[in-house]
């Protein structure tokens, strides 16, 4: 295979909503490249994407193919990333490491909820988008109202470059108004027949053409005066002025296929080689440090490993994009993340799962190997003298989580093993071993997103597994002052134990005064502050110790053991065994013995005064609250709505966002558990969400009674 440079290659993300054909477009540039020999059918399974088994089972992309096309001197590594919003990580990754969007379009639902979502990171991301509209053969494919659908959301970027002459199952004929030709095809599909526009489409081929002139014109001044001073633009100029459109985001231009008939791929090849920025248009990307890192095939080797997959009889397949320099078969480089060395043994580039050959792989290239010793996802490699570093992909948050065990106890390190290695291939999958909830937890994008992973333990790893709600991780705190004594005494024969501890705690707050008096029961106690420990609780909030004693009643060394044994109940709050948090403990007084004083004594009495004293202080129990954010289309907000409301859900706000409604809300985590399934059956799958931890909250009465009832019962059938 040739060797190309940096300047003949372009980097494609293929994106789109499950069933818009992304795999069907896959199969046909593939096809009309020569790459592959048939076309292959989803229904067959036998397509280049969608070649893993958990696949194949569930019928929906789960991983990223990357492939490659070579067209008219240049090299076209695409990758088709899964539709579903359950599989994003792959889509983010793939316009991270790639300079040009397509978002393709299922022709009769026109821009669907995925649409936007990857529209969004697209614009986050800075990254040119073309529009490719699919299935006109459909019956209920309406062009002309996708187009407009398009314009209402995106504006007037929204560009045609061709428009169908006719849609369903009669298509086969397409109007392209860059080259002002018609471009008709055999029921075979393939390669087209070029003729002049027909007499009949001359006028609107001409109003679209001159829009696109228009378009083309305006990102460059030169054009542009020509522009004004011909009123038109030769074929090679108006490539120029989309390209520079492209890049600017000036411009989203449209484009039409039949990727099941094989109907305008051809087409779509040309104007990707042809006018899609190269690698070296796009803006430089920065390592670590802040440096630009151009696209310099003389420059230093630096390869970034963006996706590792594991393949039966093979292992680790490990891809990369080349951000510096050259890289060789027998290369000797460093890992800048590990502090390992490694051996590119074998260089390919790809084609799903098969895998050709290479030499060399020059800056802007996409490529993978194998047999790698030391490599995970993200890692840099570097050549000599070189040392950077790249972390510029950014994953959304875990949206649904469930905990996780394997039937057989004696699996679980091998469950965690195979766990740990799926990360690998999926960054957008979490695993935390939850020493609070005493559970193993997976967090994930949605339910799709973990069936597929509990489907790979399965019939993968032949480990049999169960999923389960998790815990949710409640916290304890106090609403108003409270004091408790508590004496620990203990006489066993020779020396026994002793220690007497009295203690006021109250709720603290940031910026809390110190304090001064109590009163209780008519009592008042003077407090003098003689140290103060303020600590940060690992699990969030603060405890705040002070010693006040007086008159040597409690010696200084025995405060620490105080402390333990607070610690100790901190951990385990008396209403549900959850942790406490934002507390302040006042130590105002105490005896000693001078024999039989130590610190398990003090520790003890430490902690039975603070469990007490916590009890008598308005105790209550706080809930995790998320910040949710669901884009829903309008018909289906006031069902969504009301979902939300029963979910104890507070209403923040509403807005449109492109043709689509933005609901903000604050949502118990305890709420949010299978939400991802619900919104998904609400909407018929239309509609996504995210969220994000926003705060603790008291959990209302009712549901405070009912969690200390089923911890109290849990108590007693454990007991």
């Amino acid at each position: 295979m040739k060797v190309y440079q940096t300047d003949e290659i372009k980097n494609i993300a293929l994106l789109g909503n499950d069933g818009a054909g992304k795999t069907t477009l896959t199969e046909a540039l593939l096809y009309e490249s020569g790459v592959i020999k048939r076309r292959g059918r989803i229904t067959q399974k036998n397509t280049v994407s969608d070649y893993f088994p958990v696949e194949q089972e569930y019928g929906y992309s789960v991983f990223s193919t990357v492939f490659h096309v070579e067209w008219n001197g240049k090299k076209l590594n695409i990758i088709d990333c899964p539709g579903s919003d359950d599989f994003v990580g792959a889509a983010i990754t793939a316009l991270n490491v790639t300079d040009t969007a397509i978002l393709l379009l299922n022709g009769q639902y026109g821009p669907e909820v995925g649409t936007q979502n990857h529209f969004r990171y697209t614009e986050k991301l800075g990254k040119p988008v073309i529009f490719l509209v699919n299935q006109l053969d459909h019956e209920k494919c309406d062009y002309d109202h996708v187009l407009e659908q398009l314009k209402n959301i995106y504006g007037s970027k929204v560009v045609p470059v061709q428009y169908p002459l006719e849609t369903g199952p009669n298509f086969h004929a397409l109007i392209d108004v860059l080259l002002m030709k018609k471009y008709s095809w055999k029921p075979e599909g393939g390669e087209p027949i070029i003729e002049d526009i027909p007499e009949e489409e001359m006028e609107k081929a001409t109003e679209w053409h001159k829009a696109l002139v228009e378009a083309a014109a305006e990102h460059d001044e030169g054009l542009m005066e020509k522009f004004f001073e011909q009123d038109s633009l030769t074929e090679d100029e108006m490539r120029e002025g989309i390209r520079k459109g492209l890049v600017s985001r000036g411009m989203f231009p449209v484009f039409c296929v039949c990727a099941g008939k094989d109907m305008g791929v051809r087409r779509l090849m040309e104007f990707l080689g042809n006018v899609v920025p190269f690698v070296s248009e796009m803006p430089k990307v920065f390592n670590t440090r802040g440096e630009v890192v151009p696209p310099d095939a003389n420059g230093p080797t630096s390869l970034f490993f963006f996706k590792t997959a594991v393949e039966p009889h093979i292992g680790d397949v490990q891809y990369f994009k080349v951000m510096s320099g050259t890289v060789h078969e027998g290369d000797d480089l460093s890992n800048a993340d590990r502090g390992s060395k490694e051996r590119i043994s074998q260089l390919f580039v790809c084609a799903g799962a098969t895998r050709i050959k290479v030499s060399e792989l020059r800056a802007g290239d996409i490529g993978c190997t194998v047999k790698l010793k030391d490599v995970h996802t993200g890692n840099t490699l570097n050549g000599k003298d070189c040392e950077n570093r790249f972390n510029f992909i950014k994953y959304p948050n875990f949206k649904y989580s469930r905990a996780i065990k394997p039937v057989n106890e004696a699996d679980t390190e091998k469950m965690m093993g195979a766990l740990f290695r799926m990360r690998e291939e999926d960054p957008t999958w979490e695993v935390e071993q939850s020493k609070e909830l005493k559970q193993i937890i997976v967090h994930g994008q949605g339910e799709f997103h973990l069936r597929t992973l509990k489907w790979r333990l399965e019939n993968n790893e032949k480990i049999s597994v169960n999923f389960e709600e998790p815990k949710i991780p409640y916290r304890e705190t106090i609403t108003k002052a409270a004091r408790a004594d508590y004496r620990h005494k203990k006489q066993s024969g020779g020396a026994g134990q002793f220690g007497e501890v009295h203690m006021i705690v109250e709720p603290y707050y940031e910026g809390m005064p110190l304090p001064e008096t109590y009163k209780f029961n008519g009592q008042e106690y003077k407090v003098t502050v003689k140290s103060q420990e303020v600590i940060d609780l690992e699990w969030g909030g603060k405890l705040v110790f002070i010693n006040s004693t007086v008159g040597g009643s409690i010696d200084a060394r025995f405060m620490p053991a105080i402390l333990k044994g607070v610690m100790s109940r901190m951990e385990q709050g008396p209403l549900t065994g959850s942790y406490a948090r934002d507390v302040r403990v006042i130590v105002y007084d105490g005896k000693m013995h001078p024999v039989d004083s130590n610190e398990v004594s003090f520790m003890l009495a430490g902690r039975n005064a603070f469990s007490t004293a916590f009890k008598n202080a308005g105790p209550k129990i706080l809930e995790p609250i998320y910040d949710v954010e669901v884009f829903v289309p309008s018909e289906k907000m006031g069902d969504v709505m009301g979902d939300l409301q029963g979910r104890r859900a507070m209403i923040m706000g509403m807005s449109s966002e492109n043709g689509y409604e933005k609901l903000v809300a604050k949502v118990p985590l305890k709420e949010m558990s299978s939400y991802s399934t619900a919104l998904s059956s609400l909407t018929g799958g239309r509609a996504s969400f995210i969220m994000k931890f926003a705060s603790y909250e008291l959990v209302p009465s009712d549901v405070q009674e009912k969690l200390i009832k089923e911890f109290e019962a849990k108590q007693e059938k454990d007991d």
